[in-house]
């Protein structure tokens, strides 16, 4: 680990890769400030004036852009987030990159533009986000529908994201590297859902729907109108089957195989998560 005692930002510190890495970070006794609107102090990716104090003194920032790199809006801010953080002195950005999104290369290519050292983890679908995420309650009450058929997509566990992000921040090796990160094979939706079913002992269903269908019940749900065009984008165009083959990244940045998803349902149905409600 780094002797130095400058300070390392994490964006989206409490999100799922987030908070891993924060955690990774505190118990290795390195400062790290938190960044998030609920932070002291504050950051904010909608305002700017937040970004100054953030910034004040740190050394590496971890890049994690809510809700995701292909909104609208987002290259803008990332470049305009990039420039002023080399303006006060950070020396290495860490970038969470999507696999698949065009919108994701291009804020990667800000990054490796920027004059200062970066890694950028350019990451699949999350493990994670069947127990942390909006896939969560629909599993636990029995019945995950989603717009996909049978695309088999390499899900990745958080922690070796976590992992990775740690070593990037905070050791030599690292540099200019961008880490393509899937899990050891891909799985569909159904052969993911199935797998829980079998690790919990509950009967789970998988349900394909069609976009349309989808957008009617996320809008009966009153999520805002970006965010379920996101989610449609996400699953009709970067879930195409472009991202099935398998990477290496995890392997070249840690020396050691990706996570299975078999272990994440063992770990994952051992917590209770995936029970019943109430």
């Amino acid at each position: 680990m780094k002797d130095t005692q400058d300070t390392i930002l994490i964006l989206g510190a409490t999100g799922k890769t987030g908070r891993r890495i924060t955690q990774h970070l505190k118990a290795a006794g390195l400062p790290v400030r938190l960044g998030s609107r609920e932070a002291n102090p504050p950051f904010d990716w909608e305002d700017r004036t937040t970004w100054d104090a953030a910034l004040d003194g740190v050394d590496a920032v971890y890049i994690s852009y809510q809700p995701d790199l292909a909104v609208p809006g987002a290259l803008e801010t990332v470049q305009a987030f990039t420039d002023l953080a080399v303006k006060s002195g950070v020396g290495k950005l860490v970038l969470l990159s999507g696999r698949g999104e065009i919108e994701a290369e291009q804020a990667e290519r800000v990054i490796q533009n920027s004059g200062v050292d970066w890694t950028i983890l350019r990451a699949s679908w999350f493990f994670q986000n069947f127990s942390e995420a909006h896939f969560l309650e629909p599993i636990v009450q029995g019945e995950l529908a989603l717009p996909v058929g049978a695309i088999a997509e390499p899900f990745v566990d958080v922690e070796d994201i976590a992992e990775i992000a740690v070593q990037a921040l905070t050791r030599p090796g690292h540099s200019r590297q961008l880490y393509e990160l899937t899990g050891p094979r891909a799985l569909t939706f159904a052969e993911a859902v199935d797998e829980i079913t079998q690790g919990t002992g509950r009967d789970i269903r998988f349900v394909a729907v069609p976009p349309d269908a989808y957008r009617q019940a996320l809008e009966q749900a009153q999520l805002p109108a970006p965010l379920i065009d996101l989610v449609l984008y996400l699953f009709t165009t970067v879930l195409d089957g472009r991202n099935t083959p398998l990477a290496d990244g995890v392997q070249r940045a840690l020396g050691r195989p990706a996570r299975d998803f078999s272990d994440y349902v063992r770990r994952t149905a051992a917590t209770g998560v995936w029970q019943h409600l109430g």
